[in-house]
């Protein structure tokens, strides 16, 4: 009863924050305040009006998708090392793999621009964000998939191998199809991670800034604060579709494998 009860209180008090977001996105007034003025939908409206934000929309978007491919690539070639057979400093490299979810986004962020800025002498755009999101979310891809082989069956891989497939067509034709549900649950979960993250953006976007780093500049004008609310509820609510998407298709893919799911991680 007493765990019921603080998980109850936890929960709304880490989402009671995220429930103001559409009551004052329907309000009529540029005041973040009760009492409410009225109902209105003209914040959401101004969105379709703001060329910046959808620059900034688009650059999020292309940014997101490519850190969800290349995440999900070195995820999986991670992951399906770490399931086959032992090799030396096989626990080290993976713990090496997985230290950006350990480290503060913020050191990564500055360590990053150095290393680009000084040492590489690169300029900013959006594929050194591109690169840095992959490095931050390319550990939960690892974590996604690493489940996922691992409720394999080698016996499936050996088999056909066994009449007449060699490693690589045994991968394609027997692996790939059973991970297939994680693989598109950690795409969506980088995805996630990509569209929504700020400080590393904020400190290695270009000429173009992602969306969170739009949102962030909105918040200098007291009168624009309707408009990011209104923006954050399509945020909160895409990032619910998508997380749920991806939880779907992680416990698909344990049935699938017949392994009993432990629990979600949304």
């Amino acid at each position: 009863m007493a765990l019921r009860t603080y998980a109850i209180l936890y929960l709304i008090f880490l989402y009671a924050p995220i429930v103001l977001l559409p009551i004052f996105a329907f309000n009529d007034g540029t005041i973040i305040a009760f009492p409410l003025q009225g109902f209105t939908t003209q914040w959401f409206e101004e969105l379709w009006t703001t060329t910046a934000l959808h620059d900034a929309v688009g650059n999020s978007i292309f940014i997101a998708v490519l850190t969800a491919i290349f995440s999900t690539l070195l995820g999986m070639l991670t992951a399906r090392a770490g399931a086959m057979a032992n090799f030396p400093g096989k626990g080290g490299i993976i713990g090496f793999i997985m230290l950006p979810l350990v480290l503060p986004e913020i050191i990564v962020a500055v360590s990053l621009l150095v290393m680009l800025r000084q040492v590489l002498d690169m300029d900013l755009s959006n594929w050194t964000v591109i690169a840095a999101h992959t490095l931050m979310s390319t550990p939960f891809s690892v974590a996604i998939l690493n489940g996922a082989f691992q409720s394999l069956d080698p016996a499936m891989e050996e088999a056909a191998m066994d009449l007449g497939e060699n490693r690589w067509s045994a991968f394609r034709l027997v692996i790939l199809p059973l991970v297939m549900p994680g693989i598109i649950s950690s795409m969506l979960i980088a995805f996630t991670i990509s569209l929504d993250e700020f400080i590393i953006a904020f400190f290695l976007t270009g000429a173009n800034p992602t969306m969170p780093v739009y949102i962030w500049g909105l918040l200098r004008f007291p009168a624009k604060l309707p408009v990011v609310m209104a923006l954050g509820t399509i945020l909160v609510t895409l990032s619910i579709v998508l997380l749920s998407m991806a939880e779907y298709f992680r416990r698909r893919g344990l049935r699938r494998a017949g392994v009993e799911d432990p629990g979600g991680f949304i």
